[in-house]
Formats: C-alpha cells, structure tokens, sequence
C-alpha cells in the first residue's frame, strides 16, 4: 500500500542540550507514521505542513531519543499493515491498545487516556442522551455500562450512526449496538459535516476530537451527548505508540522518553495546549 507523501523533517540538531536524553541501541534515524486526518491530534493546514498535539510530542519525543525523525502519513486502514511489511518504524495516531491489535503490533506505554463518546447536531432529538457526560467503563464496571448501553440502543432505534472505518468506536458500534444502522467514512473529520448536513444522527469517535469539530461549526450547530466509554473492545482509554513485535530497543527508548514527558510536565502542557484540557499520563 502506498504511503502518503512525507511531509515532516525534525532534524536534532543540538542533541547534547536536550533535556533527559535517553540512552542505548536504538535507531538514530526513526520514520513515524500518523494519519493526519484528525485534528487536534495531527492535521493538514493550509500550507500543507502538518499541525497538532502528536505532531509537537514526535518532536519533543525525537530530541530526547537524540534521533532524526522522519514523519509521514498513511489512511487509518493502511497504518497497522504498512508498519509490519517495514514501511515505517512506528505509528503515532491516536491509537488505543485492543486485543485485536496486541495480536499484530506492540504498544509503548500510554500517553494520553480519553474515551470515546458522542457527537450530534444541535437542536436534534439526540442533545440531552441519558446519562450525558457520564463515564463508564465496560472492563471495571461491566453491569452499569450495560445497563447505559440497553438505554442507549433504545434512542437511537432508527437512526444512523457514523464511525471511521476501521477505529474502535467502529468496533464499539458492530459490538454494543447491533441492528442499527451505522455508517462508516475514512477520516473521522467528515463525521462532523455529515452531521450537520443531515446524513447522519449521531457520531462515535474519541471524545477529544470532538471539541474541534464543534469550535469550527457554528455556534450549537454541534454538541456533545450520551455517556462515554472505555474498555471493552475500546480496550483501555489510552493512547499509545504501536511498533512491530520484536523492536524492543526502540520501544523501550520510547518508552523512556515518555516517562520522562509526562514526570517534567511537558506532556500535560502539550495536552492543555492543543485540548483545553489535561488529558496527559501522570507518573
């Protein structure tokens, strides 16, 4: 599968300044993929160059590797398998750890945790959900996330539902809501536009994403509702960096850096900067 033209360079070019270098074996020059479509965390502006909170933390990530880093981005669907055939060396794009994909990839640790949740349209039936801005958990707390799935799945009898192709609110939908309709687009940025023209009734996809959607709509023409959801086949409520199963170093090296962004704050200050809000791991 052909991936996407590169669009980033970071090159390290002052590598004994960088704060909490990590040590050890692992590559020097790292090709990161990312989708690109899916603001805050990475997206297109205008000029073409690409913006937003994973963008920023490849670039903090990559000095305290002391690497060269190289980004380029790839359709959500063509991410996982472009990262086993060695087209990249690892993935960084908001991706949540699942069973499914422990089988193919493995994860570092966790860099954000945010779950997933609902979008629709203002002034629609769907704005005042049971249960909204409520979280639950369907690993931890299985009978009370059901008991809000059975009230869920009654509203929204009828109405079409939209997910990204191939995302675990994808997965949440064909698991927990059976029977409706549901309907699936390769970026999660049209979720917002299909709303608003009527197509769909409501959205699933994590619920950061969500915020810019509704600040680039017009007022109320967007709104969050329902509850949120973690676990599950959403597996956990974080975000982690995928690699192949056997690049331990570069993992580890990763996962050194991560520790060492989210102890100093760094991290939490990229999250409040592109999110409005700390959804940061604190260790």
């Amino acid at each position: 599968m052909p991936v996407r033209a590169t669009c980033l360079l970071f090159p390290v070019l002052f590598v004994a300044c960088a704060a909490s270098a990590v040590a050890g074996d692992h590559p020097r020059r790292i090709t990161i993929a990312t989708e690109g479509t899916y603001p805050p965390w990475a997206y297109a502006k205008p000029d073409g160059f690409y913006a937003g909170y994973e963008i920023d933390l490849v670039k903090v990530l990559c000095e305290r590797m002391h690497a060269t880093c190289k980004v380029v981005t790839q359709d959500w669907n063509g991410l996982i398998p472009g990262l086993r055939v060695g087209q990249y060396d690892a993935i960084i794009a908001s991706m949540g750890v699942t069973e499914e994909r422990r089988q193919v990839v493995s994860f570092s640790n966790p860099y954000t945790h945010a779950p997933n949740g609902f979008l629709t349209a203002g002034g629609g039936s769907l704005t005042h959900l049971a249960h909204t801005g409520e979280p639950f958990d369907l690993t931890a707390a299985p009978h009370e996330a059901q008991a809000a799935l059975s009230e869920l799945r009654a509203a929204l009898v009828g109405k079409v539902i939209g997910v990204q192709i191939g995302s675990t609110a994808a997965g949440f939908a064909e698991a927990y809501l059976p029977g409706l309709k549901v309907m699936e687009y390769p970026s999660v940025d049209q979720l917002g536009l299909e709303l608003i023209a009527g197509r769909i009734d409501i959205a699933i996809a994590n619920v950061t994403t969500f915020a810019t959607m509704i600040k680039a709509a017009s007022k109320d023409a967007l709104v969050m509702t329902g509850p949120s959801f973690s676990g599950g086949v959403l597996g956990s409520d974080t975000t982690n960096i995928a690699f192949r199963p056997d690049d331990d170093a570069l993992r580890n090296a990763f996962n050194t850096a991560l520790t060492s962004v989210n102890r100093d704050g760094t991290n939490q200050a990229l999250s409040e900067k592109w999110f409005g809000t700390d959804i940061s791991i604190h260790e």
